[in-house]
């Protein structure tokens, strides 16, 4: 039987059985479902998965977050459910059924971008090294920078600038060649045709508005004259060029034969291409961009700025779960070309902190959670260094009010950022490291901003928290009573060396003052002796319990115990599991002291007390914040 058999089988159960699956794949650290009924899955009872960590829906995709062993959960899974699972690409293609047109544009928006973020943060950084060294004046009294007094910085200053450039002007090369990647189309055509918009015979974008309309070189064809200006720099104008590639491309491969196509394909996508890129869609695009990046700086920088900030960072972190994010990786890499730098990149980067800093705070509240914490603590970690999604969908979302929390102390924060009119270099970092991609010169009022996105989500999680997590207002139960009533004991205190040395899991030991057992919380009875001296439950959520009656009372081979209730039966708390004659099994030589043991890994913390079923007398354990 393999190690996630059982959870494969309950997982194929919960998501609405095998007739309700179109795909599935996985990826590093998720299950990857196509469902024909997403409604069908039932989120409350995968999550209670002991293999699960968390669950979400994203571009018509259901994936159940497992983590590093999902390769084998994955493989027990198609054993369990007979189904052969597919490529990534193949459920990316089937997901798309489930998607509407806005979610598709976003989505191919996103995957464009992805190839490019390496580039694109490595390239803010340089500008920001580059800032530091030849543009601040820290020495002489303020007269000269780092570059201006050592030969050596001067010549590193002026080597950063190979690679600025080749990442900023030089980035519709990599717009095109990532459009004909993502759309299957040759990329070696798409290099070329991105080559063509930035090719040092023309005009170089950025020198447009500051040459002479009768200086700007022109191809004159005798009946019509084209500018040679260059796109350095540009987005949409790359992207719009790409596309029209791509169509070509595909075009031409369909209705050319076979014996002909290596000749004609190439030479009749390519050139189209780079005419209509020059003459039509290059300024179509170039306007496009140059109005969004106007207006976005214009409200950002105008007397409702603040007003727009406050918004925007209200709202980017629900952006990020939909998706629709991806469209600000244009927006900021115009802004950054156009004006030098981008006010949109700090309050997304202080988004990611202030998610962070919610995270961190659930963190604190469920530290005695081994199982919550093993998605705390990575999705927190995560999230500071500018990588949301583990902290939204496996915490933030989950529990909701972190990401209210997170998305109030998001929008304080970007207030203060667009008051302070602070600007990054271009894309950068994330999170906390967010800071080398602001220009100095602005870093004291993004510390402030850094430090209202850490202080508030996290003082205001912690409040709520409290509340919340301590007093559930949906449950009327509390999640765990003692079964029994007695004097408890450490477990280590007990005589057997299986339960004293936690062999079987942590937990406690009652000497008991009372015959009566009850369920300690309402789930399942998983285990039942013939003995009637032990039984098993589990709870809803995953939370398992051994309650052991007794020391070797096995060996009294079930007299002077009573059971109601037999494997498989649904049991409420406080309901009566077994009642034990005390006097009949201490008359045997037989010790009454009872271990309850928590099977699933829960750690509880107790000390000698007299007990009895009363709802004031809770055991904690992590993960749980009782009275």
């Amino acid at each position: 039987m393999g190690k996630f058999e059982k959870d494969a089988k309950d997982l194929l159960e919960y998501v609405g059985g095998k007739e309700n699956i179109n795909a599935v794949s996985h990826c590093v650290t998720r299950m990857r479902f196509v469902l024909v009924d997403s409604k069908k899955a039932d989120i409350d009872k995968i999550e209670a998965l002991p293999s699960a960590k968390g669950t979400f829906t994203q571009s018509g995709q259901f994936q159940v977050i497992i983590g590093n062993e999902v390769s084998e959960f994955y493989n027990d899974f198609v054993k369990v459910s007979g189904i052969e699972g597919v490529s990534k690409e193949a459920v990316k293609n089937a997901s798309q059924t489930n998607q509407t047109w806005l979610q598709k544009m976003m989505g191919a928006l996103g995957e464009i971008f992805a190839p490019l973020i390496p580039a694109l943060i490595c390239g803010g950084l340089i500008l920001g090294f580059r800032n530091i060294i030849g543009e601040i004046n820290f020495f002489n009294n303020g007269t000269q920078s780092l570059a201006d007094i050592s030969q050596f910085w001067a010549g590193t200053y002026s080597f950063l600038w190979l690679i600025g450039e080749a990442v900023f002007h030089l980035l519709p090369v990599g717009i095109v060649w990532s459009i004909t990647k993502k759309m299957g189309t040759t990329e070696m055509l798409g290099i070329v045709l991105g080559l063509t918009l930035v090719s040092p015979q023309l005009l170089n974008g950025f020198s447009v508005a500051s040459t002479p309309a009768d200086q700007i070189p022109v191809w004159d064809f005798g009946f019509a004259q084209v500018q040679m200006i260059g796109y350095q720099g540009q987005v949409i104008a790359a992207m719009m060029a790409g596309f029209v590639l791509v169509y070509l491309e595909k075009f031409f491969r369909k209705v050319t034969p076979n014996v002909i196509s290596m000749i004609v394909v190439p030479f009749c996508s390519l050139v189209p291409a780079v005419i209509i890129a020059h003459t039509i869609v290059g300024t179509i695009g170039w306007t496009i961009g140059n109005a969004i990046a106007d207006i976005v700086y214009g409200g950002l920088t105008s007397s409702f700025g603040v007003l727009f900030a406050a918004v925007f960072g209200l709202i980017y972190a629900p952006i990020v779960m939909t998706g629709l994010h991806h469209m600000t990786n244009a927006i900021d890499t115009t802004l950054a070309n156009m004006f030098g730098g981008t006010i949109l990149w700090p309050m997304i980067a202080l988004s990611n902190i202030a998610q962070g800093s919610s995270v961190l705070a659930m963190s604190i509240l469920q530290r005695h959670d081994e199982r919550a914490q093993q998605i705390n603590v990575p999705a927190c970690i995560s999230c500071y260094l500018g990588v949301t999604e583990p902290a939204l969908f496996g915490v933030n979302m989950k529990y909701g009010f972190p990401l209210v929390c997170g998305m109030i102390g998001s929008a304080i924060a970007a207030v203060i950022s667009v008051g302070f009119g602070v600007q990054a270099f271009s894309i950068g970092v994330g999170g906390l490291p967010g800071i080398i991609s602001i220009k100095p010169e602005y870093w004291i009022y993004f510390l402030l901003a850094m430090a209202v996105a850490i202080v508030i989500p996290f003082t205001l999680t912690m409040i709520v928290g409290k509340k919340k997590l301590s007093f559930p207002t949906k449950q009327e139960e509390k999640d765990f009573i003692s079964p029994m009533q007695g004097r408890l004991m450490p477990l280590s205190e007990v005589e057997d060396q299986v339960f004293s040395q936690g062999l079987m899991g942590d937990g406690f030991a009652v000497e008991l003052k009372d015959g009566e057992v009850l369920a300690p919380f309402s789930g399942e009875v998983v285990m039942t002796f013939p003995t009637k001296h032990a039984y098993g439950l589990r709870r809803e959520d995953g939370l398992e319990v051994l309650i052991h009656i007794g020391m070797d009372t096995v060996q009294l081979n079930g007299e002077g115990f009573e059971s109601y209730v037999q494997q498989g039966d649904h049991v409420t708390q406080g309901q009566v599991l077994a009642k034990v004659n005390i006097d009949y099994v201490l008359s045997q030589g037989k010790s009454v002291v009872s271990p309850v043991v928590f099977t699933s890994g829960q750690h509880i913390e107790c000390q000698e007390q007299d007990i009895q079923y009363h709802q004031e007398n809770i055991f904690k354990w992590k993960g749980e914040n009782e009275q």
